[in-house]
């Protein structure tokens, strides 16, 4: 997706969407991604699903969710703007579709959604969709579809609505300059009240968060990974809270509505949410249909108020602040003009677009500075670079001179050797060039080499066929194949590849 600057309004039900342009932002929105499970809470035998995306056309819908029982969608237009339809063949001969997904019923846990469970998928009550769109919805529904019982072999939406939540995203500029924005995300009650008069049906609502320092994939939101998706207790962001459609004249909006922000810090690269949606199970005002919670405020649930867990949305977002990272190897520091960096121990600091920042390296006792790597480049100790999206500068130290020792003889030592360890994410190959002094690096199988004080290394991800590269984390940064550092400190490298 190209890359654009400003406020991203994407629904998460598998959607990526562009930003509109705008001005005086200082992050950057790649995309909302997410995939559901959802229940079959219907009480009937269903054969599809569908979720119908206005204002958007079928060629903003790029791509959908198939490795589910129903396959492949159908992209329909609409007059609102676009269906997506998974649904079951169906044999007029045998009078039957041939998948189904049964009303749910049995206990929840990660996984029991997915096709890749066997031994439960089948009779689970629940799947697993998404769908992906590049231009911005105005609304966002889904529904189970059932067989019309008047009409034999016909499938027809489910009402009301289902209790998936589709958040939107967007960015928020910092009030003070040269601050982290925020990242904030806004989920709306996802059940219609029956009249505008009325409030709709309520559910409980929690919400898990983590930042992660790389891109993420779609394909790693699913409940059972819990490598991605945010599910410990000491990741929970916000505890229980009522969502419930309100009335045009009555309501105050705090129902309707539920947001949640966050700082977003100069080295994360996606921000991951799980939202849990429970129905809720106590009284209901008899002449409005609001929510009566036993606590009087509806900040948790009591023991009765608290039914079945109904959906589970994993939403993520990949972004990129715009920030300066520095990394350095060897005894120096680097100190900015406006003593924001000072790395030795603030290394990462989130900057205003187009801001120019002056940096000078500082070479510790018995050191020398070796020169600027990434967005600086050269042997001279200052360097100016303009902040836009993630600029990474590096630079080296040589190592303090060590004496007489270590079995040189005749006056200064044998020259150092520091030790380049490379760890990956799933599977990919790491190669360095040049060749260590002891073996060649080639990570795929061996993993950690050798190398003289002060060498360049320039180390390349390749990914293997059908995976991409996500990018680097440790003494590399950004998401080029190619990433060259001095050997000037034992020094760690993580690559990272999709799963």
């Amino acid at each position: 997706m190209a890359r654009a600057r400003g406020m991203l309004v994407g629904l998460a039900a598998g959607f990526l969407a562009v930003p509109a342009i705008a001005n005086a932002q200082s992050a950057i929105i790649y995309g909302s991604l997410g995939n559901f499970d959802i229940s079959n809470d219907t009480g009937q035998v269903c054969h599809g699903f569908e979720v119908d995306i206005d204002g958007v056309t079928v060629g903003d819908v790029p791509y959908s969710f198939s490795a589910e029982r129903y396959g492949a969608p159908q992209v329909l237009s609409t007059a609102a703007g676009v269906q997506v339809r998974w649904e079951s063949p169906y044999d007029p001969t045998a009078q039957q579709f041939a998948e189904r997904t049964l009303p749910h019923t049995v206990p929840w846990f990660p996984g029991q959604c997915y096709q890749w469970n066997p031994a439960t998928y089948q009779n689970s009550g629940c799947e697993h969709f998404g769908t992906g769109a590049t231009a911005n919805p105005t609304h966002v529904s889904a529904r189970w579809l059932c067989e019309d019982p008047s009409n034999p072999g016909t499938l027809v939406p489910n009402d009301p609505p289902t209790a998936v939540p589709m958040p939107t995203y967007y960015v928020q500029p910092p009030v003070q300059p040269n601050n982290p924005p925020l990242l904030v995300v806004e989920v709306q009650a996802p059940e219609p009240a029956e009249s505008p008069d009325l409030y709709g049906d309520a559910q409980w609502m929690r919400v898990f968060k983590v930042e992660l320092q790389r891109p993420i994939a779609l394909n790693e939101l699913l409940a059972d990974n819990p490598a991605v998706v945010p599910m410990d207790p000491a990741q929970l962001e916000s505890n229980w809270a009522i969502v419930q459609d309100e009335p045009a004249a009555g309501g105050n909006g705090n129902r309707r509505r539920k947001r949640n922000q966050g700082n977003i810090d100069p080295t994360t690269r996606a921000v991951v949410r799980r939202i849990e949606m429970y129905a809720f199970t106590g009284q209901y005002d008899p002449i409005t249909h609001e929510a009566l919670c036993a606590d009087g405020l509806c900040n948790a649930p009591a023991a009765d108020e608290l039914g079945d867990l109904v959906s589970v949305q994993m939403t993520g977002v990949n972004v990129q602040p715009d920030a300066l990272i520095v990394t350095k190897t060897g005894n120096g520091n680097v100190d900015s003009s406006d003593k924001l960096v000072s790395c030795g121990n603030k290394c990462a600091q989130p900057y205003d677009a187009g801001r120019v920042v002056s940096l000078t390296a500082k070479a510790g006792s018995g050191s020398t500075f070796v020169g600027w790597s990434g967005a600086c480049a050269g042997i001279g100790n200052t360097c100016s670079v303009t902040v836009n999206g993630a600029v990474n500068v590096a630079a080296a130290f040589s190592a303090p001179s060590g004496g007489g020792g270590g079995g040189g003889g005749g006056g200064g030592g044998s020259t150092a050797q520091f030790t380049l360890q490379v760890g990956r994410s799933n599977t990919g190959t790491v190669t360095a060039t040049p060749a260590g002094v002891d073996r060649a690096l080639n990570c795929g199988g061996t993993c950690s080499a050798k190398f003289a004080a002060g060498t360049a290394v320039t180390l390349t991800a390749t990914p293997p066929a059908g995976k991409s590269f996500v990018g680097w984390g440790g003494a590399c940064a950004g998401t080029a194949t190619a990433c060259t550092l001095a050997m000037n400190a034992n020094t760690s490298v993580q690559a990272n590849f999709s799963k």
